[in-house]
């Protein structure tokens, strides 16, 4: 860039202003997702009067509010004024309608509720290195404070199901399970991975191994999906179990990120001991490019869980690769999934 590019690039403020003030933006599209805008509009288009009523907002900024999804790329309209009909895009058609296989609203919706009033206090997390959610108010560990409350707990298990459904997917239709016969999903939650993996390989038999408050909820999740025969749900910590399940393929999606060094690498190893040799583990996260440059979303994880854990925070392919070795296993791959989603595959 010459000295004249630059200056001229200095001149506008656009782009700092865009990201400084993009909390307006990402409420806007929080609000429509938690009071129902895109689920009211699956049964068709309306008007503002009809939208403002069924969900029960009021007249002075709704047509601000409906234009503003619009202009942001989140509805469709025809008209303009009182005259306006509105109605979904076929993205959030897609994902933004509750009861949909694909709505990722759900983790929308606990962002709404959680974690954008947590990362008001960002700056205070970067000052002390201490998590700015409930911990501050319990005194208890994060997990331990949600499992506490079966509605938040409800919430946090339906919301971890619907961000990773894009990229559980992915797995189950491209990893290569012909050699693999049983699969341990270590942090299985609410058994979206294990029974994503079952439907789309009916040889499989999966074991989803979470702690007992979430027993209840994937035994339901498994039925629901029709899958509980070859689903198996077993409970657990599995930081203080001996030995875990054994399994030819063991699978943790989106849990090494939530815990510190020594943890990730405990993780490891009772993944490593309950594979037998030729047995393989496959992490599925937001895993960063070794120049810590391109994938925003994981940097921006990587914050979250400043904000949300004691001492999580996501890393690179050469980190993961430097653990896996170090803990035995003797080849590491990487594979895309969807989005900026990647699997790593340690083989022992």
């Amino acid at each position: 860039m010459t000295e004249k590019e630059g200056a001229a690039a200095s001149s506008d403020p656009s782009h700092i202003m865009q990201i400084g003030l993009g909390f307006w933006a990402s409420k806007t599209l929080l609000a429509a997702t938690k009071l129902g805008v895109f689920t009211f509009l699956h049964s068709g288009a309306q008007g503002p009067e009809k939208i403002g009523a069924a969900l029960g907002l009021h007249q002075r900024s709704l047509h601000d509010f409906l234009d503003a999804l619009v202009s942001l790329g989140f509805l469709e309209r025809e008209g303009v004024g009182p005259e306006a009909i509105y109605r979904n895009t076929p993205e959030t058609e897609a994902f933004l309608v509750k009861g949909k296989p694909q709505y990722v609203g759900a983790f929308l919706e606990m962002a709404n509720d959680r974690e954008y009033r947590f990362w008001a206090d960002l700056e205070e997390g970067l000052r002390t290195g201490q998590p700015q959610n409930e911990i501050k108010r319990t005194g208890k560990e994060s997990f331990a404070a949600i499992y506490s409350d079966s509605d938040r707990l409800r919430q946090f298990t339906e919301a971890m199901s619907s961000v990773q459904i894009g990229a559980f997917v992915a797995f189950a239709e491209r990893f290569d399970f012909s050699q693999h016969s049983v699969m341990l999903d270590i942090g299985g939650s609410g058994a979206t991975l294990s029974s994503i993996v079952a439907t789309h390989n009916p040889r499989m038999h999966c074991v989803s191994y979470d702690m007992p408050a979430l027993e209840p909820l994937a035994k339901e999740a498994v039925v629901k999906l029709g899958v509980g025969d070859r689903v198996e749900i077993r409970s657990g910590d599995f930081f203080d179990a001996e030995a875990l399940p054994k399994a030819d393929l063991v699978t943790l999606g989106n849990i090494l990120h939530s815990f510190d060094l020594p943890k990730k690498k405990l993780l490891l190893r009772k993944a490593y001991e309950a594979l037998p040799a030729g047995g393989e583990l496959a992490v599925i996260e937001l895993i960063l490019d070794d120049e810590r440059r391109h994938n925003t979303m994981a940097l921006l994880m990587s914050l979250n869980m400043l904000i949300e854990s004691d001492g999580g925070f996501n890393f690179t392919r050469r980190d993961f690769d430097g653990w896996a070795k170090e803990t035995g296993f003797r080849e590491v791959r990487f594979e895309p999934l969807a989005g900026p989603t990647s699997a790593a595959i340690a083989l022992k």
